[in-house]
């Protein structure tokens, strides 16, 4: 090895040291400034470092005084500009470099923009006579643009970065504040919000803006997605870089937050974004979510986000006739919530409390739909509901006429699509009787449907109200699968009146199973000119449901294929 280099990991570095009157120079205080010996250390003459083997120079004949080099070669450090200080410190002319004597190196002398190797010999023709030069080294800044070849790859060296910056951003609230550098154009070329900002009839000529109601997390995602398209959101991240792209009008961001929430949308969290998608305005993120509790109420209602939503969230959950759950489940599920929001609003957690904070909510607990049984344990003994309402829901379960009660009977259907029905009789007439005895025909279809209820026949008499039990039965083995105890009014016309089930019964294809209605009232229509096989199309797909009926063995009060009761089956497929 020769001598004056060190074989250690950093960049060789070669000191010079010329004597002469200017022998009591400083040497550069540069990081990397180490004097390379054969001993491990260099020795100092008036304060100068020495390379070893050289501790004692003469001086030349042309040497008008000492000169120190300082010449960094380490391969990464690319920035060439040198710079020259003469006596007293003060910037002279670019000066020769000198080398040490016997030895050879290369230096890089900038001449400008670019910078070219050249040899520096020990010849004493290459020193200089005027004072000494110190060449010092520094990393580049300015030539960082040659090292990347597309827009793309310079603007993404911009991002967060101080070089060319021309504002900053203060983002965050209290001790999270962070101050982030950008580029004015760069924002105004990706952002209305921002062009607005820095180039409108009001144009800011700060050089800092505070943005506290914004994530630092989430405003440098936005900037990584502005100046280079890279996305760069997770979990934790993607709600407030949502807004944040909201705010600052960057669509193609927004899409992205949405497509992530979308792929990430679940039972437990679907709550959650639920509320987010309506504080956002995002229609189809909030669609999406509602489908989902549709499918998996049951999860959906025991996630622990579901405490946490607003009062207009849970109405419009509330609202939905598509919910897979049974009504004391809802019931439930809102008493929890209740009781998280009285102490959100830090009141006592008392039944008048709940009903307070349950506000409209409560009127859309579909009490009706549960039976009697689930009603007399939950419900009625929760002090949420007044002693008139407890009563005359009591009376709705046991008593016809039923009477009004302030709470929707209307069934849910966990079903999505459209709903269908199939007309089994062609010709309507006059005059069919009840004596207790239930009206059935037996029927079976093609492929699974879910029946939600059955069409009857009202009264010959005028506007009367009936009290029916609608049952589904599988003929085999001779169990009940869906029925509903209730009533209906009709006008007197030869119309059809709907009855539904509190849940769709789900019809297999291929299965014998009997439709049956036991009806308590005045003589009603019936229908004629039945039909054996009945065939539905969907108008959309051009799907086929058929139909089959035929007589249902036992008493049935002479409902049969082709005259009776029950004319109309209501389903979804």
């Amino acid at each position: 090895m020769a001598a004056g280099e060190s074989n250690n990991s950093r960049a060789p570095c070669l000191n010079v040291t010329i004597p002469g009157p200017l022998g009591n120079a400083q040497a550069s205080n540069n990081a990397h400034s180490s004097s390379a010996t054969n001993e491990g250390q260099a020795g100092t003459t008036g304060g100068v470092p020495r390379t070893a083997g050289h501790s004692n120079p003469q001086p030349g004949p042309d040497r008008g005084g000492d000169a120190e080099v300082r010449i960094e070669t380490s391969p990464n450090r690319r920035r060439t500009t040198p710079q020259y200080a003469g006596p007293g410190g003060t910037a002279t002319g670019a000066p020769t470099a000198v080398g040490a004597t016997g030895a050879a190196t290369n230096m890089i002398v900038s001449t400008g923009a670019f910078a070219e190797p050249q040899n520096i010999s020990s010849s004493s023709s290459s020193l200089p006579s005027s004072p000494a030069a110190v060449l010092v080294y520094r990393e580049p800044v300015y030539n960082w643009q040659a090292t990347k070849n597309t827009v793309k790859e310079r603007f993404a060296f911009l991002f967060n970065n101080e070089v060319l910056s021309d504002v900053h951003f203060l983002v965050g609230k209290g001790m999270g504040v962070q101050r982030i550098p950008a580029h004015r154009f760069a924002l105004a070329v990706g952002s209305a919000v921002f062009d607005a900002m820095f180039n409108g009839g009001m144009a800011t000529t700060s050089t800092e803006i505070e943005l506290p109601d914004v994530e630092p997390a989430a405003f440098l995602a936005l900037l990584k997605f502005l100046y280079s398209d890279d996305v760069q959101i997770g979990p934790e991240t993607v709600m407030t870089t949502l807004y944040t792209a909201k705010k600052y009008a960057v669509p193609a961001l927004e899409a992205h937050c949405v497509d992530f929430l979308k792929k990430n949308l679940r039972a437990d969290n679907a709550f959650m974004l639920l509320t987010q998608a309506r504080l956002f305005d995002e229609p189809q993120l909030a669609s999406l979510c509602l489908e989902n509790i549709d499918k998996n109420t049951v999860d959906a209602l025991a996630a622990e986000g579901f405490t946490d939503i607003d009062l207009d969230t849970l109405v419009a959950v509330l609202e939905r006739d598509t919910l897979g759950v049974r009504e004391v489940r809802l019931f439930g599920a809102a008493v929890r919530w209740a009781e998280a929001e009285t102490q959100r609003q830090q009141y006592q957690p008392t039944s008048e409390n709940k009903r307070k904070v349950l506000g409209k909510a409560l009127a859309l607990i579909r009490f009706p739909l549960m039976t009697i049984e689930e009603f007399a344990s939950g419900p009625a003994q929760s002090g949420i509901l007044s002693d008139r309402e407890v009563v005359s829901l009591f009376l709705h379960f046991t008593v016809n006429p039923k009477p009004h009660v302030d709470f929707i009977d209307r069934p849910r259907c966990c079903l999505r699509g459209k709903e269908c029905s199939i007309t089994r009789f062609g010709q309507v007439e006059s005059r069919w009787g009840y004596s207790g005895t239930s009206d059935r025909i037996r029927f079976s279809v093609n492929r699974r449907i879910f029946v939600v209820g059955f069409g009857l026949y009202g009264s010959i008499h005028g506007p009367t109200d009936y009290q029916v039990n609608i049952q589904i039965i599988h003929t085999d083995s001779n169990t009940v699968l869906g029925q509903n105890d209730t009533g209906f009014s009709c006008d007197g016309s030869s119309n059809t009146f709907r009855v539904m089930f509190k849940e769709p019964v789900e019809i297999l294809p291929s299965v014998n199973y009997i439709a049956c209605a036991t009806l308590k009232g005045p003589d009603s229509h019936y229908g004629t000119k039945g039909m054996r096989k009945v065939t539905h199309e969907a108008p959309a797909t051009g799907t086929k449901t058929y139909f089959t009926f035929c007589y249902a063995a036992g008493n049935n009060n002479g409902t049969s294929v082709e005259d009776g009761q029950i004319p109309e089956v209501i389903f979804y497929t």
